[in-house]
């Protein structure tokens, strides 16, 4: 939450401005991870249209909400906790680089 520090210098349509960017933003980012899975429905009809775009509502809506548990969880993410996820980065950046060798 150290990006929202930064909004408190703005109010008005400056600060509306700053929001509607910062949703444009996360967006254009969620979209990107939505089209990681593609779901090929769209034809030339404008019936394969609505329903690809029904689709695309619908996995943005999945992602959405996923974003919305994982930040209402780590809200009280304490700074005594840092160093059990840093160890547990580290076994699993450890585990990946194993792989890497014995699988190529």
């Amino acid at each position: 939450m150290i990006h929202e520090a930064m909004l408190l210098e703005y109010s008005g349509r400056y600060l509306a401005l700053m929001e509607w960017g910062a949703s444009i933003k996360q967006l254009v980012l969620m979209t990107l991870l939505v089209n990681v899975f593609p779901v090929r429905l769209a034809v030339a009809a404008p019936a394969g249209l609505g329903l690809s775009l029904l689709a695309y509502g619908a996995k943005l809506l999945v992602v959405a909400g996923f974003v919305v548990i994982v930040e209402t969880t780590n809200a009280k993410l304490r700074l005594f906790r840092v160093p059990d996820l840093l160890s547990a980065a580290f076994v699993l950046a450890g585990l990946a680089l194993l792989s890497t060798f014995l699988f190529q």
